[in-house]
């Protein structure tokens, strides 16, 4: 099978090529720069020069592949402008090139912030109306918009929170609880979804793959709920130490960052850590049920929390990350 990759050289799209690699699959990458490309490693893949504002790159990309699995977006940006630009434009660009191309199977990787928040106890499951709270929230459900508008198969993942070998935001839980601090916003009882990267690309695949997956919107995630709290600490078990639970109240948080935005805006540099995440931040719950995923195409998250984090702190400290 022929597989195009968007944001290949990043953390949750290299993950998606090795396991398309490890099942045979041709693979082409869209990349930015040879430079960026070159973070791939020893990957073979057929690699396109461009961005999907690059209408040249976007139509060699798209030429004869029989699924695109369009992983690329921006997670921080200085204004909403910035992040539909990125995340909504970016796959409208796609989406046209893909349907001059033929009749590819098109794989939208969301977020779980497109659907908004859930009810603690009450795990969305992807059928529910969308009620994103953050820019970068409402940037992803117009991508999901435009996917749906298409004349192309289409599948949306809206995955949680994604950890594993190679991610940088995860890390930065890890080294504070290599110091035996770990700050949480709100008291610690946010419920929360997470999964592996490399469990993530077999569930994307599998939505790539399966005829029952077609017109469908999924959440791809362990099938265990835990809290914020409970979250920090198994990081700590992860590493062989006791953790304690700094919890940062709303009040004190809005101030963090505030201080945090601005300090962003002086560098005129994005940053995830607004005022406006603030909204994502302090919600009872961010969980999925990835029943239905599963039901439709088999697929099943095969690391438990605990041993996904203590591969993830495995590779941390092979790659001198820790």
């Amino acid at each position: 099978m022929k597989a195009l990759v968007t944001g290949a050289t990043g953390f949750v799209g290299s993950h998606l090529v090795e396991a398309l690699q490890r099942r045979g699959d041709e693979v082409t990458v869209l990349a930015r720069s040879l430079r960026k490309a070159t973070s791939l490693g020893s990957m073979e893949v057929r690699v396109v020069l461009g961005d999907l504002h690059d209408t040249r790159a976007l139509d060699e990309a798209v030429e004869g592949q029989d699924v695109i699995y369009h992983v690329a977006g921006v997670i921080a940006a200085r204004s909403e402008a910035e992040f539909l630009r990125a995340n909504h434009q970016g796959a409208r660009n796609l989406l046209a090139a893909s349907e001059a191309a033929g009749r590819p199977r098109f794989v939208l990787v969301s977020s779980m912030a497109a659907g908004g928040p859930s009810t603690q106890g009450a795990p969305l499951r992807g059928s529910e109306p969308a009620s994103p709270v953050t820019r970068y929230g409402r940037s992803k459900l117009a991508a999901e918009q435009v996917v749906r508008a298409s004349r192309l198969p289409w599948c949306i993942v809206r995955p949680p929170m994604v950890y594993g070998p190679r991610d940088r935001e995860v890390l930065k839980v890890f080294r504070m609880a290599r110091v035996g601090l770990a700050p949480v916003f709100g008291d610690g009882t946010q419920e929360l979804s997470a999964v592996h990267a490399a469990d993530l690309a077999h569930g994307l695949i599998a939505a790539g793959t399966s005829g029952a997956a077609v017109g469908q919107t999924y959440y791809a995630c362990h099938p265990e709920v835990f809290t914020s709290a409970q979250f920090v600490r198994a990081v700590g078990r992860a590493m062989g130490r006791n953790v304690r639970v700094v919890r940062v109240p709303r009040s004190v948080g809005g101030i963090l960052l505030t201080l945090t935005q601005a300090s962003a805006t002086l560098a005129n540099k994005a940053t995830i850590l607004t005022t406006d995440k603030a909204n994502e931040f302090f919600q009872p719950a961010w969980t999925g049920d990835p029943t239905p995923l599963a039901n439709d195409t088999g697929w099943r998250a095969t690391r438990s929390l605990d041993a996904g984090l203590a591969d993830t702190y495995e590779w941390y400290r092979g790659a001198g990350w820790l």
